[in-house]
């Protein structure tokens, strides 16, 4: 063969050998580039999972919570008051303990009030305290 020749064909050779090097050197950097966007997925998709399951136990715990102070707002009691006996015909029913007169003004009896009407304490104040019986506001009038 003549030296042209020659080189051409080693040229040739030497070409589809450095092409051969740079397909499989691109095809081993597409591989890579998959496997980094691959493995990137899957840890997206292990903190999405985790953040969900973190989400279900707060909601879960939120639940439990809210059944819990459920359950103690139904054991707790009320205090029931009792309620005051209706007043005698003729008596306030803002009163009990006594008969308080209804009139336009009425005063603790052996106090310095006016009257005309006047009571024989002491009354318990159970409504609106209308004629100022308790002045110390304790709930007992005319003491």
């Amino acid at each position: 063969m003549e030296q042209s020749e020659s080189k051409r064909v080693t040229d040739t050779r030497a070409a589809a050998a450095a092409a051969k090097v740079a397909a499989e050197k691109a095809a081993a950097d597409k591989a890579a580039q998959e496997a980094a966007a691959k493995a990137a997925q899957e840890q997206a998709a292990a903190e999405t999972a985790r953040q969900q399951a973190a989400a279900a136990e707060t909601a879960r715990q939120q639940q439990a919570a809210a059944a819990a102070a459920a359950a103690a707002a139904a054991k707790a009691q009320v205090p029931v008051q009792p309620a005051a006996p209706a007043a005698p015909s003729g008596c306030d029913p803002n009163y009990a303990g006594g008969c308080v007169p209804i009139a336009s003004d009425v005063d603790c009896a052996g106090g310095s009030g006016n009257g005309p009407a006047y009571v024989r304490g002491p009354v318990t104040v159970v409504g609106s305290d209308i004629y100022g019986l308790d002045n110390d506001r304790d709930g007992v009038g005319c003491e």
